[in-house]
């Protein structure tokens, strides 16, 4: 039997810093459906993709290189997306750098409107400081030294006052 104690799980690591080799914790928290990776199918640009990775790593190819848009489609999974999307990073949108966070904006909005259960938990967030808590990704997340730019969290906290907004 293992015994496993708070610190041996993700979430201490971030606060205190990355420890490895200590375990690997595969449980989702109560808001993983905040998380690009989660299990919520979702239609964009007139295709049905498993994830909201897949449909951003899928648009940073369209009208440029439809081979990766396609190869994208087929992925059995969204961190397959992400690696063919870097196996292809040559290939991307000239405007993709300047397009990607509008492009994500739009996902996470079609993510809250065809997933009702989404909308719950994003209002349960409340007035909560919403972190992607990647220890890595310091664009989207607060990255390894926790001042990055967060982007993923300030999308869903505007979502998430403009949904407030308009129940007002």
């Amino acid at each position: 039997m293992i015994n496993l104690k708070p610190s041996d799980y993700r979430g201490p690591w971030l606060a205190e810093g990355i420890e490895t080799g200590v375990a690997i914790g595969f449980f989702p928290r109560e808001f993983y459906c905040l998380d690009n990776y989660s299990a919520n199918k979702i239609e964009y640009d007139g295709w049905i993709y498993g994830t909201v990775e897949e449909a951003y790593q899928a648009s940073a190819f369209k009208g440029v290189a439809e081979d990766v848009v396609e190869l994208i489609r087929q992925a059995k999974s969204p961190y397959e997306a992400k690696q063919i999307s870097l196996a292809h990073k040559d290939r991307k949108r000239p405007d993709w750098e300047t397009e990607k966070v509008v492009v994500m904006e739009e996902l996470l909005r079609e993510k809250v409107r065809q997933h009702p259960y989404v909308k719950e938990m994003l209002l349960k967030t409340g007035d909560n400081l919403i972190v992607e808590d990647s220890p890595k990704d310091s664009f989207w997340g607060w990255g390894p030294t926790r001042d990055g730019e967060n982007r993923m969290g300030k999308l869903w906290m505007k979502i998430r006052e403009e949904i407030r907004s308009e129940s007002n």
